[in-house]
């Protein structure tokens, strides 16, 4: 099949391209390399993926170019897309909300519209566990009511939810919902807090730590994402919202022990107070995604933290 992956370039996206090379499938990534991080680190993906001899294509543009979008679209027939192009991250919304809303939501809205005018019916889209805000109950059911969304770049995810229950309502398009729950892994974005602490431990340099260090993530591990992400595209379902997490919450503490254990040094903590934004725990109920995808996550952190560090070594922590 032809398939167009929507942020190609970046963290998600990379591994999603190479499962589908792989699988044998024909693979399209749409990025716009933007300056959130270090470009030169996306363009080493893509070069590590054009290295595997695969019929593989990187097409530059903008998800708010409707243009590029219609154009693209015009020019090759998808049978899926897998749209994970988005402005990512609570704390740098709440910075540029306006910018957020227009990427995430304004983009969403080109991909589906192309989708629709030539016939694709089966779309992917990546939400998020934000949506869920400060959710009086753990863990998070896709049942639940979510109208305490936090953050702009939460209330942009939730915009997109909408937007796909819309499409597939007025033009029956196949809309699958994926709230990913805090993924790591090889190539997660440095900004992240795994990778941005396991660098800074490594360094000698004070690590950054919002709160006491009660603050609890269900982190999860990107070949258990891959796995979910995966799967949707092989049924079709209407219109789904699926959690995928590990449905397994660390404490900031223990994540913080969890890398000095496995780099085998000590981190500096600056305590620094909770940020705008922020929840006090994410926690996945993924008996739904288990029920209709078959989704088992098989890493959990105290094996996953172990991989990235030998990762990020492997690396150089350059990627």
């Amino acid at each position: 099949m032809n398939f167009l992956v929507t942020g190609g370039a970046g963290f998600i996206g990379s591994h999603v391209c190479e499962q589908l090379l792989h699988d044998g499938h024909r693979v399209w990534a749409f990025d716009d390399l933007n300056d959130f991080y270090d470009p030169q680190i996306k363009r080493r993906t893509l070069a590590d993926i054009q290295s595997l001899g695969k019929p593989f294509t990187f097409v530059f543009g903008d998800l708010c170019d409707a243009n590029a979008v219609n154009a693209l679209f015009a020019t090759v027939k998808f049978d899926q897309v897998i749209h994970l192009a988005a402005r990512a991250g609570v704390r740098p919304s709440l910075e540029q909300p306006a910018l957020y809303q227009r990427v995430n939501v304004e983009g969403t809205v080109n991909i589906l519209e192309a989708a629709r005018k030539t016939g694709c019916k089966k779309i992917t889209i990546a939400s998020s566990s934000s949506v869920y805000g400060v959710n009086a109950k753990t863990p998070f059911a896709e049942s639940d009511p979510i109208f305490s969304a936090v953050s702009p770049y939460a209330a942009s995810k939730l915009a997109c939810e909408a937007l796909g229950h819309a499409w597939h309502h007025l033009y029956q398009m196949d809309v699958a919902m994926l709230r990913f729950f805090t993924v790591y892994g090889p190539r997660q974005r440095p900004d992240l807090a795994i990778h941005k602490f396991t660098k800074l431990i490594a360094a000698g340099k004070p690590i950054p730590v919002f709160g006491d260090g009660s603050t609890a993530r269900d982190h999860t591990f990107i070949t258990d994402i891959l796995d979910g992400i995966l799967a949707c595209t092989r049924k079709e379902f209407g219109f789904e919202i699926f959690n995928l997490g590990e449905s397994q919450t660390i404490r900031l503490d223990k994540l913080i022990s969890l890398i000095e254990n496995a780099l085998g040094k000590q981190a500096i903590i600056d305590r620094q107070p909770l940020q705008p934004g922020d929840v006090p725990i994410t926690f996945a109920d993924i008996s739904k995604a288990e029920k209709l995808l078959g989704y088992h996550p098989q890493v959990k952190a105290e094996k996953g933290i172990p991989l990235f560090v030998e990762w990020f070594r492997k690396n150089g922590g350059l990627k």
